[in-house]
């Protein structure tokens, strides 16, 4: 019985399996070829089910976090019943949303009605995709990447936008309206922040641009270029605050005015899944500002040699996932402190104020390369 070895089991499993296939295969495809082959589309599964479990595990966590957060900034307890100090209260919401009855308004487009969740939660998990956890833990390292997650991010629109026209519905049309000029606006800004980083780094690629910022924490975008890092990354934080739909920007969703928006006719695993994706889009965007501004997988090193061969003793990935955890409870405090301007006040504030900030900022940075900084 073949038994892989714990260091190396896909080695093993590809060195055993692989010859007995080629046995069945024409003779003009090599051993060794097929070998790579077989690694890659196992790695790359492995991968893909790792990103999967990271996000959808990430989720309940991150729903739990939101209410305690929510709670402690209006001097509550927040869910206090089911586990200690209200742990599985999150387990116990998905299984109701699993039982509820999934059904469709009269008169909606089934198709687009129940297709539009999902094509809202696939642009997260593509983003996701192509971030660098650690050195050796990225499942497509491409040389492109942030020109694929602009694009990948524009994606969602279109799913947003099926969900409230499909449904039939004249507030959910509205809020999906509403949402879909909020995010093509926003994204401008997102986009531009992206551009901004390129420039600086050189490079296209997370990795690269991760791979840029090793050293001390000075060495981080944030900190590497003289308040213009700082300013980018304040503005990369507002302009993904409105692109997710989130509050103070969450204008789609205002229940005041549109019942609760796009998605006010969703019910049940369908209405989960815009919930769920709100969530990964949360971590996706955190785990975006890690990698471009933060540091990505390497510690907070200070430049003090025994401080730091303490902090170099934590796995990148637990680095990683802690500036993740930051960046979120950021997103959660603004979310509970600041309140929500009107439609007029907030497509103002993006084509008024943040994209002639961030054409300053790209002159600016173009500057400061030109002289050699």
């Amino acid at each position: 019985m073949f038994v892989p070895s714990v260091t190396h089991p896909i080695g093993d499993f590809v060195r055993e399996w692989v010859p007995r296939l080629a046995e069945y295969l024409p003779a003009n495809i090599q051993s060794e070829d097929l070998n790579s082959v077989v690694a890659f589309l196992i790695n790359a599964v492995i991968c893909i089910i790792a990103v999967c479990v990271v996000n959808i595990g990430s989720a309940p966590i991150l729903i739990y976090m939101e209410r305690k957060v929510c709670a402690h900034v209006q001097c509550r307890l927040g869910p206090m019943r089911l586990g200690w100090h209200g742990t599985i209260q999150t387990i116990a919401d998905v299984i109701k949303m699993l039982f509820k009855e999934v059904y469709a308004p009269s008169g909606a487009d089934k198709l687009m009605f129940y297709l539009a969740p999902l094509i809202v939660l696939i642009a997260p998990f593509i983003v996701c995709a192509l971030i660098p956890f650690d050195k050796n833990l990225v499942v497509a390292d491409v040389s492109m990447g942030i020109p694929l997650i602009i694009a990948v991010n524009g994606f969602g629109v279109l799913g947003i936008l099926l969900g409230g026209w499909s449904s039939n519905n004249k507030y959910s049309l509205l809020g999906a309206l509403r949402s879909g000029a909020q995010m093509i606006s926003y994204e401008i800004s997102f986009a531009m922040i992206l551009l901004f980083v390129v420039m600086i780094s050189g490079s296209t690629n997370l990795m690269s641009i991760t791979m840029g910022q090793e050293g001390t924490i000075f060495d981080w975008w944030i900190f590497k270029i003289p308040v213009l890092g700082f300013i980018a990354f304040i503005l990369f934080f507002i302009s993904s605050t409105a692109e997710m739909n989130r509050a103070p920007f969450d204008i789609a969703e205002a229940e005041q005015e549109l019942t609760g928006g796009y998605h006010t006719e969703y019910n049940g695993t369908p209405f989960a899944m815009f919930y769920l994706a709100e969530y990964i889009a949360l971590i996706t965007n955190s785990a975006l500002a890690t990698t471009c501004f933060l540091g990505g997988f390497f510690p907070p090193c200070i430049g003090i040699a025994a401080v730091d061969n303490v902090l170099n003793m934590v796995p990148g990935v637990v680095w990683f996932f802690a500036k993740i955890y930051f960046m979120v409870w950021c997103y959660m405090m603004v979310r509970w402190t600041f309140v929500r301007p009107r439609v007029d006040q907030l497509m103002d504030f993006e084509w008024k104020f943040l994209l002639p900030v961030n054409l300053v900022l790209l002159v600016a940075g173009a500057a400061f390369i030109a002289i050699g900084g």
